[in-house]
């Protein structure tokens, strides 16, 4: 099975290590015959952080997906908020799976009330839109994030380390049965989080390759 790695943001240094993590992760996951095209966004911004870039990075996942589409599959939009989800759905005549609503399917199997946990303080409010879209308010999807932006994290992981376990800890004293860390940035850190947090860590990226194969 091929299936193409989308990265809605244009920094191929991120693509390229969602990749390295993404095909550590597929023997771990039951999946070693997946294989992983990468591609990244040709425009918009490094790193989506606004209304406007997410809707950018939208029209930059259709460019990519109409290219793609006769090659692979199926496709895994690997950026949190999944810009241009429905649209490709539309247009791809194959499976499109997005990272937050995969995330958001196999977290809420797991537990009744769950929270997603990113980076970025801009980032809340947009995927608290993106939760009400399927029906999903507060009392279901808690959403909260540390002050570093995802593309920080990923540089400086070991700075944000304390910031994610209290963040997530609070979710958990909150009722989240299950923490959706989430976003290409914070890709590969759910097992350093796990040990200071006392319910389910999930890493965004994990979650989409298991719903995407």
């Amino acid at each position: 099975m091929r299936i193409l790695l989308l990265n809605g943001n244009t920094d191929t240094a991120m693509t390229a290590r969602m990749l390295a993590l993404a095909e550590d992760a597929l023997p771990r996951l039951g999946l070693p015959g997946v294989a992983l095209v990468p591609a990244t966004a040709r425009f918009g911004a490094r790193y989506i952080a606004s209304r406007a870039a997410a809707a950018i990075a939208g029209h930059a996942v259709l460019e990519l997906v109409a290219e793609h589409a006769r090659q692979v599959d199926a496709i895994a939009i690997a950026c949190f908020g999944d810009p241009g989800l429905a649209a490709a759905r539309e247009i791809a005549g194959i499976p499109v799976t997005g990272m937050a609503d995969a995330s958001l399917d196999l977290a809420l199997e797991m537990a009744p009330r769950v929270a997603l946990l990113t980076g970025g303080a801009a980032w809340v409010p947009m995927l608290e839109e993106f939760c009400l879209l399927r029906g999903l308010g507060r009392d279901r999807v808690r959403v909260l994030a540390v002050a570093p932006t995802g593309d920080m994290i990923a540089r400086e992981p070991d700075r944000s380390l304390a910031l994610l376990a209290e963040a997530a800890g609070q979710a958990a004293a909150e009722g989240a049965g299950v923490v959706v860390l989430g976003g290409a940035g914070l890709a590969g850190l759910a097992p350093r989080l796990q040990a200071h947090v006392a319910v389910p860590v999930l890493d965004s990226l994990e979650c989409l390759l298991r719903v995407a194969a």
